[in-house]
């Protein structure tokens, strides 16, 4: 198939002959310009245009056997997508009428090559970071919020466990202060006994002392 039958096929899917072959020679030119430009036209299912550096080497002549040198050069090479390598392996079937069952190709991959794969890998990688980060963060902040829980509950036992010992220290000053005042009211009822017993005392010395005159005089 030629450049004119290939606008041929395409022309009643395009709405004519014309505009076939306006798609095709802008689609080839867009290829043609991003390669030589060093661009990889990657298109999904069906394959990728790039340009491809050759080092100089020595190579034979074929005709004569004789050995020259090849200078440095560029060549166009094109790999052939997974899709289309399963329709012409045979793996998959090729449809008999429609269009052919490739995956469509993602926006800009007509016209983007290294420095937009390189872009959309970067922008992959950025938003696996995101993700990443965000999932880290989650368990950290819902082992935060378990912390500030127990913390709270901490403080509030600590806090019970306080005014426990506070009360219980209240009570325990309470019945010694009752202590005291009793003892006190014993001491101050004991105290006019003991002031009495003071006072007969002289009186029972008085007392042995008339009998031991009364003795003395009798003999």
């Amino acid at each position: 198939m030629n450049k004119a039958q290939l606008v041929e096929a395409i022309a009643d899917k395009v709405g004519g002959r014309q505009q076939a072959a306006d798609a095709v020679d802008a689609v080839l030119d867009a290829i043609v310009r991003a390669v030589v430009a060093g661009d990889r036209v990657s298109v999904t299912g069906f394959g990728s245009f790039e340009k491809v550096d050759r080092p100089a080497r020595y190579a034979r002549n074929p005709q004569t056997g004789e050995r020259v040198r090849v200078k440095k050069t560029s060549v166009p090479r094109f790999r052939a997508g997974q899709g289309f390598k399963d329709l012409v392996s045979g793996s998959k079937k090729l449809p008999r009428g429609g269009e052919v069952s490739v995956k469509k190709a993602p926006k800009g991959s007509l016209t983007g090559g290294a420095s937009a794969t390189v872009k959309k890998a970067a922008a992959k990688k950025t938003t696996a970071k995101k993700a990443t980060t965000a999932r880290k963060a989650a368990p950290a902040k819902r082992t935060t919020a378990a912390a500030k829980k127990t913390t709270a509950t901490a403080k509030k036992t600590t806090a019970k466990k306080a005014t426990s010992k506070t009360a219980a220290a209240k009570k325990t000053t309470a019945a010694a202060a009752k202590k005291t005042a009793t003892a006190k009211k014993a001491t101050a009822t004991s105290a006019p006994a003991k002031k009495a017993t003071a006072k007969k005392a002289p009186a029972k010395k008085s007392t042995a002392r008339k009998t031991t005159a009364k003795k003395s005089a009798a003999r």
